[in-house]
């Protein structure tokens, strides 16, 4: 089930990321596989990042460093996806929609630490 919970997750991503593509001016996504390669991208990107300079400025963090961040990754993904295109100002819009919705829905990624509950078992 971990492999199958990962996959519904970028699933997930991948529908909320075309529904942002359809929302917001300025950043388009050229169908369901971009939008997956896209969600990988953010994901792995993610996770380097929170490696490199802890969790408080990921695109997954709270606050405007990691509002900035997630714009950030999303323009810059458009560079290794294909039929992805933003501008800097989508790149905001689309982190700021998505750190709405990821409000409502959140989706953890499966890159982030303690989701399976493996680390406290007495």
């Amino acid at each position: 089930m971990h492999l199958l919970g990962h996959l519904v997750r970028f699933i997930v991503s991948a529908l909320v990321l075309m529904f942002v593509s359809w929302l917001v001016p300025g950043f388009k996504v050229g169908g369901f596989w971009s939008a997956f390669f896209l969600a990988l991208v953010i994901a792995v990107a993610a996770w380097i990042i929170e490696g490199i300079f802890g969790k408080q400025i990921t695109p997954f963090g709270r606050g405007i460093v990691g509002f900035l961040v997630s714009a950030l990754v999303i323009w810059a993904a458009q560079f290794v996806v294909s039929n992805v295109s933003t501008s800097i100002i989508g790149a905001i819009l689309a982190a700021l929609v998505i750190g709405i919705i990821d409000l409502f829905i959140p989706v953890k990624t499966p890159f982030e630490q303690g989701i399976s509950g493996k680390e406290d078992r007495r």
